[in-house]
């Protein structure tokens, strides 16, 4: 390796340069590296070594998440033998993993601030004012020994992980259980979560509920939406008849309120493109690869900058999601209904389920409501025109 760009010159050069470089670069700004990796040195021993620099450690595994890039291509960007590049990564990924352990949780763990967003929407307000997150799985390719793939083989037909998510509704990860086969059924890992003492599972306090879908159980604490009817915001796009009865208003309400999941995913599986085409590592490190890119998208997203430019491109438009959160995690069959074929067939209701199909048949109801409310005004509202004889522009 005798260029005279090396590594830490090549990045010294990206920092002073254009923001949008340096972000399409490592996928943050120049201050959000600067603040990650004085919390990285300081509190979660991240280090570099005699000839490379810990902000050099952090700018290799940033830039392998991101690129996708294979260590004999890190190894030429950063001059540095790939046995180096490779010991460097992995520092960088155990060092991302032990943040993952204090930034991937709920900030108040009574939820006190969760209903601001709902709040500030009257889509969703007063009807989940007791929400404060949403539950789903999505799949991240996986590479794994050939004995062992059958497993891992999951309905898309290729070996991923199945890997299960609580976020909140600023689009953070608050929980997270990584390194599931891929045909493992969500409600088994959910259950699994939710019963394992050391799991440290966010459990919604008393009257407090999280948005599932159909493959969770209904149980006390967890709202899922009507079965065998419409239910994807896609669905409704695309669907030739208006909707129709509580039930469908219910499930589109419910569905564009839990879609705040879908764009976490998506900026998540943007931002690190080794997500999207896993390299031949082994499992368990895979597996750390999920955790510490989602540490990684929570520091981001936490930063008191509040500027990022995948971020921003949801912020401005909250029905946007990312293309890429649509890779593996196909829930619909041709007819536009929850497919069925996707639960578990062994799946049973828990604790509380009665309890909260009260609650959901409540909330329809007062949808379904509110929508004939508005319907009669402006019927009043047309009545008025016609017999007053005045033109109105809108």
């Amino acid at each position: 390796m005798t260029s005279t760009q090396t590594g830490d010159k090549w990045f010294g050069e990206l920092f002073a340069g254009h923001p949008i470089r340096f972000h399409d670069t490592f996928r943050m700004s120049q201050r959000i590296f600067i603040d990650l990796l004085q919390t990285l040195v300081q509190n979660h021993e991240l280090a570099g070594s005699r000839r490379t620099c810990a902000r050099e450690v952090l700018a290799i595994t940033l830039f392998i998440l991101s690129q996708n890039e294979t260590m004999r291509a890190a190894s030429e960007r950063f001059q540095h033998s790939t046995e180096t590049i490779c010991r460097y990564f992995f520092i960088g990924i155990k060092s991302l993993v032990r943040l993952s352990k204090e930034i991937i949780k709920p900030i108040d763990m009574q939820f006190r601030d969760a209903q601001s967003h709902i709040r500030r929407d009257e889509r969703y307000m007063p009807y989940f004012k007791d929400c404060i997150g949403a539950i789903d799985g999505t799949h991240v390719d996986a590479r794994v020994p050939v004995e062992d793939q059958v497993a891992y083989i999951g309905r898309h037909g290729t070996t991923t992980q199945n890997v299960m998510a609580v976020c909140d509704f600023n689009m953070c990860f608050t929980f997270v259980v990584a390194g599931w086969e891929g045909s493992a059924h969500d409600s088994r890992i959910f259950n699994r979560a939710i019963t394992d003492r050391n799991s440290n599972f966010p459990h919604p306090p008393p009257g407090k509920y999280y948005l599932v879908d159909a493959g969770y159980p209904m149980q006390r604490g967890y709202l899922k939406p009507y079965p065998d009817t419409r239910y994807h915001l896609q669905d409704f796009r695309r669907g030739s008849r208006p909707i129709q009865g509580n039930h469908e208003i219910f499930n589109q309400v419910h569905s564009s309120l839990r879609s705040v999941i879908e764009r976490t995913f998506g900026v998540w599986k943007k931002k690190w493109a080794i997500l999207r085409d896993m390299p031949n590592y082994s499992f368990k490190r895979q597996t750390l690869i999920v955790v510490a890119t989602m540490a990684l998208h929570n520091y981001i997203r936490r930063h008191p900058s509040r500027t990022d430019l995948d971020f921003d491109v949801c912020d401005g438009d909250d029905s946007y999601v990312y293309p890429e959160a649509h890779a593996l995690t196909t829930r619909r069959n041709r007819n536009n209904i929850i497919a069925i074929s996707n639960i578990d067939p062994e799946m049973v209701e828990g604790v509380g389920a009665d309890e909260m199909t009260r609650l959901r048949n409540r909330i329809a109801n007062q949808l379904q409501n509110a929508r004939r409310y508005d319907m009669f005004d402006i019927c009043i509202f047309l009545v008025f025109l016609i017999t007053s004889n005045k033109s109105y522009t809108f």
